[in-house]
């Protein structure tokens, strides 16, 4: 297939989104202390809004004749981010969570954008700026609230 390189990169984007999403229940899920409040409804948006991206993502990989991963096994191997560590205290999660962010930015910017042009596919370039532009304001917001 003409365009599988950008196939694969939506597939690894999905993986890395799956596995944000999981991290996201389990911060989400284990938060505690003074900002328990704040947080526990933070991640919980968070985790809201990767569910409609997550079929977008795999929505643009079928309608450009790919096929999207769809076992975890497959969303941990082709993933780029970790899983949730154990034991992750306030300020651990929100730093893992903007250096997530901070490498799905770089890689949509580096990669990404450069594979919407190489195939002139204007639909998957608008996908990627609206990912880019949510991840802009999720990382601009953690870093804020790490100040």
């Amino acid at each position: 297939m003409e365009n599988q390189r950008l196939i694969n990169f939506l597939n690894q984007l999905l993986s890395n989104y799956f596995v944000l999403y999981v991290k996201l229940h389990r911060y989400h899920w284990f938060v505690k202390g003074v900002h328990f409040f704040t947080l526990h409804d933070k991640f919980e948006e968070m985790y809201e809004q990767i569910t409609v991206q997550l079929d977008e993502i795999a929505e643009r990989i079928l309608m450009i004749g790919g096929k999207p991963l769809a076992t975890m096994a497959k969303y941990i191997k082709e993933s780029t981010i970790e899983e949730a560590a154990a034991d992750d205290e306030e300020a651990e999660i929100i730093q893992q969570l903007v250096k997530n962010i901070t490498q799905l930015i770089s890689e949509i910017q580096e990669e990404g954008y450069a594979l919407t042009e190489e195939f002139h596919d204007h639909p998957t370039e608008d996908l990627l700026t609206s990912l880019h532009a949510d991840l802009d304001k999720k990382k601009w917001m953690l870093e804020s609230y790490q100040k």
